[in-house]
């Protein structure tokens, strides 16, 4: 987490500069990521929400503008990244690199390009944790990049701050989840066209099934026995 420190004062601008080929800033995937999770859980959600692997929190204030009546809480091993969420977010909710602070149960657990960064040998045991912090029927849902997608690759392998990135498909962590005992719910393909192709971005609904979307998200949920 030492490398997240180091960018904490520039991860929006060096990620911006990053997806700078899809004509988009870093705001406008933290804001697709908001809308995508409020068109699968309904956007009057008004639960406990904990933003985990939150950085600078730029997910997690997209996520109180989006669930207003909503607890969002964010958690980091940087604590230079903590340090630099916003005030307003941070005064409505719990944000921490102290994993003994995070609540013992939400209603919804945001996991949002963290996975590719933990060591495949500690994945599994990243999911159980997440696991055991889900409140009875509580939502998991993990936004992670599709290897399938060989823009996301060069993306992934030119960013200063995936260095130490080993990405998953969707068959690992989905095997995961399943490991843990949690219910997979769906599993879409989302973030396909840039934004000169903006007008066709009316069409990512319909395209879930399809394994060329950059990035895929995976919706599960925490039943009576587990």
């Amino acid at each position: 987490m030492g490398n997240f420190d180091h960018f904490a004062d520039s991860y929006q601008q060096v990620h911006t500069e990053n997806v700078r080929v899809t004509g988009e800033n870093s705001e406008y995937f933290a804001q697709y990521k908001a809308r995508y999770i409020a068109r699968r859980i309904g956007s009057e959600f008004s639960g406990s929400i904990l933003d985990y692997g939150c950085g600078v929190g730029m997910l997690s204030n997209y996520m109180k503008q989006t669930f207003p009546q909503a607890t969002v809480d964010g958690y980091d091993l940087s604590d230079a990244s903590i340090a630099k969420v916003d005030s307003g977010i941070r005064g409505q909710g719990i944000f921490t690199s102290d994993w003994s602070q995070v609540r013992s149960h939400y209603d919804l657990i945001v996991v949002t390009n963290v996975m590719h960064h933990v060591p495949p040998t500690e994945r599994q045991e990243v999911i159980a944790r997440l696991r055991d912090r889900l409140a009875h029927r509580g939502t998991l849902i993990i936004v992670e990049h599709n290897p399938l997608n060989p823009l996301t690759r060069w993306a992934v392998a030119n960013c200063a701050f995936d260095d130490d990135a080993i990405l998953l498909p969707t068959e690992e962590a989905t095997g995961y989840v399943l490991h843990s005992g949690l219910e997979v719910l769906r599993r879409d393909y989302i973030v396909f066209f840039p934004r000169l192709l903006a007008w066709f971005r009316q069409l990512e609904p319909y395209l879930s099934w399809c394994p060329a979307g950059a990035q895929y998200a995976l919706m599960a949920r925490r039943g009576a026995n587990v």
